[in-house]
């Protein structure tokens, strides 16, 4: 069985982690199909948005607790940490991208379209990393969040460290590492670790309604160019930041994209952007 779907409408792609019966819980399988199928969309130019979502009632429990266990058996101090390392699975190398969005889960940003996480579920530990990766998150009221690493003798993994503060401030991050606590989607949204909390049953249609709003009635190109400038930003001064946008603004303006939403604008009609 395939431990990650992946399938296609309307200009959407849907990767789904597969393994209901252990709440999603990442395996090395798991994460090589999950990078392939997001290196799919990527490169697919009929798909506009990804929507990243779990099968049955958990969105990602974290990582599966038999790999947890064989790691925990093992002497590691009599092993290199390389050889630990080399576990971690890499994204393919893409030219022109950050070193900083080449590593495992940090690859996200790099995805030249909307990653859209549609939280089901239970969200814990890797898990919850994955959706912090994620452009946007709509959560059901029936998904949970929590760190778990401090419970499991571990430390802020995959760069949550970094992401995590930009999204909800230094002192609920601290409260969320140091504590492991669950929280739920409703406090989630408080701290605006969520974009908005909508009815478990109605999760995917309002998650797929938003992502073929994006498809279809603003510019890919748009979209793409803003999301290379806003994770490329967090690196870069104000200064940096406008000299970059002033460029990628003249570049703009001698795109078909440009000349089309002037032109539907104008002729008060549906846009028929191309993405070029």
């Amino acid at each position: 069985m395939k431990e990650v779907l992946y399938e296609t409408t309307d200009a959407v792609a849907t990767i789904t982690l597969n393994r209901p019966d252990k709440l999603n819980a990442l395996t090395e399988v798991m994460e090589n199909e999950l990078c392939e199928a997001m290196s799919i969309a990527d490169r697919d130019e009929a798909v506009r948005c990804i929507i990243l979502t779990g099968a049955g009632r958990g969105f990602c429990a974290g990582a599966d607790i038999s790999r947890l266990n064989s790691l925990s058996g093992k002497n590691l101090k009599e092993v290199d940490p390389e050889e630990i390392k080399q576990q971690i699975v890499p994204p393919r190398p893409k030219e022109g991208v950050r070193e900083d969005f080449q590593r495992c889960w940090s690859y996200f940003p790099a995805i030249s379209k909307p990653i859209i996480a549609a939280i089901n579920g239970p969200t814990v530990g890797l898990g919850f990393i994955l959706t912090l990766y994620c452009d946007v998150r709509i959560a059901s009221d029936q998904a949970r969040f929590s760190t778990a690493f401090a419970k499991r003798g571990l430390i802020a993994e995959h760069g949550i460290a970094w992401m995590l503060p930009r999204l909800i401030g230094i002192s609920n991050t601290l409260d969320l590492l140091y504590s492991a606590r669950t929280i739920s989607a409703e406090d989630a949204l408080r701290m605006n670790l969520v974009s908005q909390v909508v009815p478990q049953d109605l999760l995917m249609e309002k998650t797929v309604d938003y992502a073929r709003m994006l498809s279809t009635q603003v510019s890919p190109r748009s979209l793409k160019e803003m999301k290379r400038e806003v994770y490329n930003g967090l690196f870069q001064s104000l200064n940096e930041a406008i000299d970059d946008a002033d460029d990628d603004m003249v570049r703009s303006f001698a795109s078909d994209d440009f000349k089309e939403g002037v032109a539907h604008f104008i002729e008060k009609r549906p846009p028929r952007f191309t993405g070029r």
